[in-house]
């Protein structure tokens, strides 16, 4: 085997076979050997095709045995029923890493997933590392290294520079690199991952840590696989300051379909992924140009200042431009993704007057015919060190278009500080100015829509990996799998430290309790998940009579709806007072493992998107930022003087419901606490469920 490193294998790999090679240069095959011998690549390049003695004038050789020298990594593109035959001659020829561009694996169902994993199985016994099957490859920008048939590399001159891309899908790849590189963004590095059979994201992302060409990586991806591979690569990119810049498909139904709680419909799986991108710093772009036109921003000014805010407090923007209008669309765009263009305080204003330029206390600053280059220039420099704005926003006008140097001069002559953000909206088609913001590495946007999804991207509040948790034994006598009865779940939560309603389980021919009335009844059953549906649940129940009756009543809904459920008694409970109603959800991702969820409760959960979700388990302090990210508990924060809620028990209670997380000797798919009553003194949880795998 190759001394190489297995990142430089993948990333600089010295020496290439191409196995199955065409001789005919309109073929797919034969496209990685004219690519590298385009742009410039100076290691070996070994044909190998049994049928042709030289390939597009070069030698070709019949098969990896007996080639000049050993390899580092082989492009292998033959009908994938011939794969498996070539992998013990890749590793003969010293190969570290082999990228399949062959189709017919995983990605045609359950034969082809068994193929898949018989290939995986058999290319680690021999010490090789599979990159796909079903890749398109991946290229060094820098060394003109081209390993793929992506058509985006016939291009004359490829603009080297020190953006990575990781995607899962490769003609997209191709499609990202001639974007990016129309917009003047080069790259130093990309790769395919296919259908990521072994090589996966994370372990990219790993070795582009290390790349010294590589300043931000960028991810474009349709789900996650192997998050804790890729969670180790993200930790280490943020502590090298590695931007992380991803944008991912649209949401994800898988598993969703055995969701049984309010939780699972509120936060499928999109938003568990989102939650998992947050904890490790990747900014997630709504937006594909975004991917690219964030990357200067993200490298050039530290996100630290970001943090500083409170998750309820707008990202507050100064707006300058020279064009109205335009400016008009980008504030519009800030306000839909919850920032506030801000006006100067009348002090500013007032400084600025007597520096000879007369501005307004207006949420954009309008400069048009007002201001000379030095008095722009000036400005900017006073708004980049104000304390009352969080970033500066220039929005230029058509002389970006027809006067590119003049109109970008004082933009590129500014002192900036790295920690305040500024970003260029330009308002024409004017590649000339982008080109110059783009070289002086200045953010500059085409459309008002990808200027502020960057800068909402950049202000989203930079998450945390889940908190360290203690195991947590399994309380005895509780079911270790199967749905837990809301009886069940309570003694469950209370293990954990969460307050749970105080009531008793009572025989529905007795119905003998100790609870003061008025009390709220319940069917206790293992097999109602939701009750309310049902008509499984009566409260304010004043006396004995009136509870026999709603019991019986319960008891014929249940038999009508749910014949065959085993009903385990009636659950009797105090009625409890409260300011408002939460709910507390726990999942188990399939994707990202354990999360929590702190939303609006009570029986229109569903219907309000208004939660916040982490990866579990979380602390208190955590949990403190979940309460200010949740709209409805503004309602006990304080809002136009309503009473105020008790946060601090709160918070307390999500932090010691994360710890489902930590549970030992069982696997918890998902639980739920809806709602949760949040009082002035204190939290009671008032109902429950939990399904166990």
């Amino acid at each position: 085997m190759s001394d190489i490193s297995f990142a430089e294998a993948l990333l600089s790999p010295r020496a290439i076979a191409l196995v199955g090679a065409s001789g005919d240069a309109r073929k797919n095959t034969a496209r990685p050997l004219r690519f590298m011998r385009k742009h410039g690549y100076a290691g070996a390049v070994y044909p190998i095709n049994a049928g042709r003695p030289e390939i597009l004038g070069e030698k070709a050789y019949p098969s990896l045995a007996g080639l000049p020298g050993p390899v580092d990594h082989v492009f292998v593109m033959i009908p994938g029923s011939e794969v498996a035959a070539m992998l013990a001659q890749c590793a003969q020829a010293g190969a570290r890493v082999v990228t399949i561009y062959s189709d017919g694996f995983g990605e045609t169902g359950a034969e082809g997933q068994a193929r898949q994993a018989a290939l995986v199985a058999q290319a680690r016994a021999l010490g090789l590392r599979l990159l796909g099957p079903n890749s398109i490859g991946s290229a060094n920008l820098h060394t003109g290294g081209i390993l793929s048939v992506n058509a985006a590399f016939e291009a004359d001159t490829l603009l080297a520079g020190d953006l990575s891309l990781v995607s899962q899908s490769g003609s997209m790849m191709g499609s990202l690199l001639s974007r990016a590189a129309a917009r003047g963004f080069g790259f130093a590095k990309s790769v395919s991952v296919g259908n990521e059979s072994d090589i996966t994201v994370g372990e990219v992302v790993d070795a582009l840590v290390d790349d010294p060409q590589t300043k931000a990586i960028l991810l474009f991806l349709e789900t996650l696989r192997d998050a804790a591979t890729l969670a180790r690569a993200l930790s280490r990119a943020r502590a090298a300051g590695k931007p992380v810049i991803a944008y991912k498909l649209g949401r994800s139904e898988q598993g969703d379909a055995l969701a049984q709680s309010h939780t699972g419909a509120m936060a499928g799986n999109d938003v568990a992924v989102d939650a998992f991108l947050k904890a490790y710093g990747v900014m997630r772009v709504r937006n594909l140009e975004t991917l690219f036109e964030l990357a200067p921003l993200a490298s050039r000014h530290s996100r630290a200042g970001s943090s500083l805010r409170a998750p309820d407090q707008p990202a507050r923007v100064a707006v300058i431009t020279t064009t109205g209008g335009g400016a008009a669309t980008v504030v519009d765009n800030l306000g839909l993704h919850g920032m506030v263009a801000v006006a100067p305080p009348a002090d500013f204003v007032q400084r600025m007057g007597e520096q000879g330029l007369r501005i307004r206390e207006t949420p954009v600053i309008d400069l048009t015919l007002a201001a000379s280059s030095a008095q722009y220039k000036m400005l900017l420099e006073h708004l980049l060190r104000a304390g009352w704005c969080d970033a500066v926003l220039s929005v230029v006008g058509s002389s970006a278009q027809f006067h590119p140097g003049l109109a970008v001069q004082p933009l590129l002559e500014a002192d900036k500080p790295a920690d305040k953000p500024l970003a260029v909206f330009l308002a024409p088609e004017a590649p000339e100015s982008l080109a110059l913001l783009r070289a002086g590495g200045i953010a500059a946007f085409r459309t008002p829509e990808a200027c502020a999804d960057a800068l909402a991207v950049y202000f989203a509040a930079g998450g945390r990996p889940p908190a360290a948790g203690a195991a947590m034994a399994w309380p005895a006598g509780l079911p270790r799998s199967g749905m837990l009865s809301e009886h069940e779940a309570g003694a469950l939560f209370r293990e954990l430290g969460v307050p749970v309603a105080q009531g008793q389980l009572v025989d529905p021919a007795t119905l003998q309790h100790a609870v003061p009335y008025p009390v709220v009844a319940k069917i206790c059953s293992r097999d109602l998940a939701h009750k309310t549906e049902l008509g499984a649940v009566r409260v304010g129940i004043a006396d004995g009579d009136t509870l026999r009756g709603a019991v019986q009543e319960m008891l014929e809904n249940v038999r009508r709806q749910a014949p065959d459920a085993r009903i385990d008694g009636i659950l009797v409970q105090p009625m409890e007072a409260r300011l408002i109603e939460m709910i507390l959800g726990y999942r188990h991702d399939p994707l990202v493992g354990p999360t929590v969820l702190l939303g609006a409760g009570g029986v229109a959960a569903e219907l309000s998107p208004d939660y916040a979700v982490r990866l579990a388990p979380v602390d208190q302090e955590e949990a403190r930022r979940m309460i200010l990210e949740v709209r409805q508990t503004r309602l006990i924060r304080g809002f136009r003087g309503l009473p105020q809620g008790d946060c601090e028990a709160l918070a307390r209670a999500i932090a010691a419901f994360s710890r489902l997380a930590c549970a030992t000797g069982v696997q918890i798919e998902e639980a739920e606490i809806n709602p949760l009553f949040v009082r002035a003194d204190g939290v009671v949880a008032v109902d429950g469920l939990a399904r166990l795998a």
